[in-house]
């Protein structure tokens, strides 16, 4: 049963629940007056402004958000297949800035889906279907080449499970994007970036176009965070991808081509039976 809590200077309460993946809370935003942010067991996982769901306040959410701007032309509706669902951030974005957009959103968390549509809902209007199942498995009920846009931003306990980092994966998903679609991935990981390089050589083995965008620390294996993988089987606008990346906020790097294969440094592709979770993160990080 989810609980308010009230934080002190008036506004909305916070509201905590228990949820399958841990305990949830969401936080309202003192900056604007219907934003919350989304943590499960302290790590933030999502940020949502209900009066503007085309803000997108989290570093990688950008970036993510770049990527599906990038997909077609501006307003043209697209098929988007969200594996793992948060707060809805990204499928709420599709939805503002490409309406008529067709999308599934694919979240294990049965407790959190029902704890964001009871107190974050989603436009009534909007095309959004919302599965509560493993991303695997409601990825393995997609038609071939139904998706544009296939988008894997899934942790469980603050890691990606390791039946969503193999080539066989990335085989599914392949099937279900269509010719010229894309597939956009969140992947955390820290010093010595194993994990990284794993998952560009493992996207590698199955698309032939792939561009990485990461805060420069991050590449140089400075500290952990976020990456954000953009895979196709056509050349990518990875021109205009830096452009944006490196206009954000947080300015970010891209790479691409030779620079992105030296970077990987000859790591071997992830397979299902070699498959590892992605690192803890360190404490610090949710500081």
């Amino acid at each position: 049963m989810a609980k308010s809590k009230r934080r002190g200077g008036g506004g909305p309460e916070s509201v905590v629940a228990a949820v399958d993946g841990g305990l949830a809370e969401l936080i309202p935003d003192r900056e604007r007056p219907r934003g919350w942010t989304l943590l499960i067991d302290g790590a933030p996982q999502s940020h949502v402004d209900l009066d503007d769901p085309a803000h997108l306040s989290f570093e990688y959410q950008r970036r993510l958000g770049h990527a599906v701007d990038l997909a077609a032309p501006a307003g043209r509706p697209l098929q988007v297949v969200h594996l793992g669902g948060g707060a809805f951030t990204l499928a709420r974005y599709v939805a503002a800035t490409r309406p008529r957009s067709t999308q599934q959103i694919v979240e294990l968390d049965a407790a959190l889906v029902q704890l964001v549509r009871a107190h974050l809902p989603l436009d009534p209007g909007a095309r959004i279907r919302v599965r509560s199942t493993d991303a695997r498995a409601g990825l393995a009920k997609v038609p071939d080449g139904w998706a544009d846009v296939v988008i894997a931003d899934v942790f469980s306990g603050a890691r990606t499970p390791a039946h969503l980092t193999s080539t066989e994966f990335l085989a599914e998903v392949r099937r279900v994007t269509r010719p010229g679609g894309s597939y956009v991935a969140n992947i955390a990981d820290g010093p010595p970036l194993t994990h990284l390089r794993a998952q560009i050589a493992t996207a590698a083995a199955v698309f032939p176009e792939l561009a990485l965008a990461a805060d420069p620390t991050v590449l140089r294996g400075r500290r952990f965070g976020n990456a954000v993988l953009l895979a196709s089987d056509v050349p990518l606008p990875v021109a205009e991808f830096t452009r944006r990346v490196a206009s954000d906020p947080f300015a970010g790097r891209v790479e691409h081509g030779r620079a992105l294969a030296d970077f990987t440094g000859g790591a071997a592709p992830v397979t299902d039976a070699s498959a590892k979770p992605s690192p803890v993160p360190p404490p610090a990080v949710f500081r």
